[in-house]
């Protein structure tokens, strides 16, 4: 696999967004930003990440239901999607995988776990 360079970060809080665009902008990463799943789309219609990190909770889709459309859509089946959550339940992590995220990251992100978890898919 080719290392990850591009993410996009789906977040309807934009002081995450910019904590963690600033936290990946410094570690050499490309990042786009979507603050709703509408967004989110059309980023993805855009130019295709080599990453996406996604919040759960969310006005309108949430990151469960937005992860579950693009890992069934043929276009983004190879994208990995990281699961951003406050909540530290066992039954979000094993929901949110079932809906197609590759691993799972909980709120506040640690950014050593973080890089950590981007490189695995590099």
């Amino acid at each position: 696999a080719m290392p990850v360079q591009k993410i996009l970060l789906v977040d309807d809080s934009k002081t995450e967004l910019h904590y963690l665009s600033e936290l990946l902008g410094k570690r050499g990463y490309t990042v786009r930003m979507a603050h709703n799943g509408e967004e989110a789309m059309r980023r993805l219609s855009e130019e295709t990440p080599d990453l996406i990190l996604m919040d759960v909770v969310m006005p309108g889709l949430n990151g469960f239901q937005l992860t579950r459309a693009i890992t069934r859509d043929p276009r983004f089946a190879n994208v990995p999607v990281i699961m951003c959550t406050s909540k530290n339940q066992e039954t979000d992590k094993v929901w949110g995988m079932r809906q197609g995220a590759r691993d799972y990251i909980v709120k506040p992100v640690d950014p050593t776990e973080l890089v950590t978890k981007i490189q695995a898919f590099g």
